[in-house]
């Protein structure tokens, strides 16, 4: 059997017996692999040709791989970059009206730093133990096999990232143009044109260089450092000339009740999510088992610390009450305390949704391309660039959806219904951890935590995953019904095996067309 593949140079007797043995391989291959599967795709190498594979690598020649460009800044950028993005600066009310005070607001702070800081600490030792990356469907994979696996990809490729992707886009359109809009409301046409504009930037940024997004990155962390400083510094002074009526009784208020304590730990925890990005990007991370807990917990320091002093600042200034009918606390402080400098904010709160945009589809690229070189995706996902080694087909992915998602509906609602599932499939890696550790007592672990960390973190997790059942049934309800679509999904696309020889047959043509018009390979492989 000859197969026919369109490439560069003459084919050759060796080569297509090679294709033969490549084909074979690809066909008999099982529906979740550890390697890449090569197919009757095209091979490449840095000449730029998707040459014959006959062709000898000369001596010396780069391999076609993701390279180990993340360093301890880079990483620690990574993290803080995508962390803080415009929650901070726009609305922080969210723990406030479900806590009821500004002391069990401060404290809720706190503690979900601390709490992030303890999953952080879990993933640390994942990350270090299993060099892979992808996050958490890598270690849901690992200890709960691939129908867990599978679903967690399935909802955070096609709902999860795009929509969340789509918010804080939404918030950088926004605020980039409000100082053009000072007198006047901002049309939301406006807004989406620019929003999809900055998404399309992000998007060719991040497949074109990871140096060059990396330190962009670093630039918007600074930028983003600069901005809680503008706020925590003239909030210091307010402190030291007593400005403290508002922290008298600090607890009294509306009581804080059990309905709303998951809605707060939501909150909380939604706005110190991002901790868990670089594990995402493992094999990418220069000394992973150093530079991945440095990385961590210099991150999770500044930003708990950061977090909380803004929103002792904020109290120095504006009532519990006024903060609550603010749409835009950063603004409100600045302009009663910052005159025309006040106008800077917008811009520094444009720059920080930027660099969670950048950090969020540069970590989670690495999300899809790892699943689909396991299998559990298309196979043009776990393909890299021959000239720029990005894994353009996993970022461009994400473009389209993002679009749809941003000139959708209620975006807002959507990533509500969803949030039980990104906590759930959290609590579960982390629970994970403490599984291996008694399944697998002699894996090498270069960093370790004491065990009462995962647990206390797993089980937090899980149990207001199961208090939101009782405080919020609809959207809990809703969420859980859009995760278990990945049911059917995974024994339709991954576990049946005898799809139509038409259906491959395009699969193929579809993947190796794809393969040349952006310019892709599949990673080079040792066994090959």
């Amino acid at each position: 059997m000859h197969i026919k593949v369109k490439v560069l140079e003459i084919v050759t007797p060796h080569s297509v017996e090679r294709w033969q043995q490549l084909f074979v391989r690809w066909a008999s291959r099982k529906p979740v692999v550890a390697t890449i599967s090569k197919g009757g795709y095209l091979q490449g190498n840095m000449s730029g040709r998707l040459p014959s594979m006959g062709d000898q690598e000369p001596p010396g020649q780069e391999k076609v791989v993701l390279k180990k460009k993340i360093t301890l800044l880079r990483g620690v950028s990574i993290i803080i970059g995508t962390v803080i993005g415009s929650g901070i600066f726009i609305s922080p009310k969210g723990i406030l009206q479900n806590t009821g005070s500004v002391g069990m607001s401060l404290v809720f702070w706190s503690a979900c730093g601390v709490l992030s800081l303890f999953g952080a600490l879990s993933y640390a030792e994942l990350g270090t133990s299993i060099k892979k990356s992808g996050g958490h469907y890598t270690y849901i994979l690992e200890v709960f096999g691939p129908l867990l696996a599978f679903v967690r990809v399935w909802v955070e490729l096609l709902v999860i990232r795009p929509g969340a992707t789509a918010v804080i886009s939404l918030a950088f359109g926004r605020y980039i143009l409000e100082p053009f809009f000072i007198q006047c409301e901002i049309p939301e046409l406006a807004i989406k044109l620019v929003t999809a504009v900055g998404i399309t930037v992000v998007m060719v940024l991040n497949s074109t260089s990871v140096s060059w997004s990396a330190r962009i990155q670093i630039f918007l962390t600074f930028c983003k450092l600069t901005a809680i400083l503008i706020i925590i510094v003239p909030g210091v002074i307010q402190l030291i000339k007593g400005q403290t009526h508002h922290f008298k009784d600090a607890f009294s208020g509306r009581d804080t009740s059990l309905m709303g304590l998951p809605l707060a730990f939501y909150y909380g925890m939604y706005a110190y999510a991002g901790w868990f990005y670089l594990n995402f990007i493992t094999e990418e991370v220069d000394n992973p088992e150093k530079t991945i807990p440095l990385a961590i917990c210099i991150s999770m320091a500044i930003i708990t610390v950061g977090y909380v002093l803004t929103n002792v600042a904020y109290f120095t200034t504006i009532s519990a009450e006024e903060l609550l009918q603010s749409s835009a606390v950063a603004v409100t402080f600045s302009e009663r305390l910052l005159g025309k400098f006040s106008l800077a904010v917008p811009i520094f709160v444009a720059l920080s949704c930027f660099g969670s945009m950048n950090g969020g589809v540069f970590a989670v690229s690495r999300l899809f391309y790892v699943a689909s070189r396991e299998g559990h995706l298309p196979e043009i996902l776990s393909m890299i660039h021959v000239h720029k080694h990005t894994p353009l087909p996993a970022v461009i992915v994400l473009h389209p959806l993002t679009m749809v998602m941003l000139f959708s509906g209620d975006l807002y609602s959507l990533l509500n219904f969803l949030s039980f599932a990104r906590w759930l499939f959290m609590g579960l890696a982390v629970a994970g951890l403490i599984y291996l550790r008694y399944k697998r007592p002699d894996m090498h672990r270069p960093f370790k935590v004491p065990l009462f960390i995962p647990a206390l973190f797993s089980f937090t997790c899980l149990f207001m995953v199961v208090l939101s059942l009782y405080s919020d049934p609809f959207s809990t309800g809703v969420g859980f019904l859009i995760t278990l679509t990945g049911v059917p999904a995974y024994y339709l696309f991954i576990v049946w095996d005898k799809k139509p020889k038409w259906f491959r047959r395009l699969s193929d043509r579809i993947t190796r067309t794809l393969q040349i018009i952006l310019e892709v390979v599949p990673e080079d492989s040792k066994e090959l």
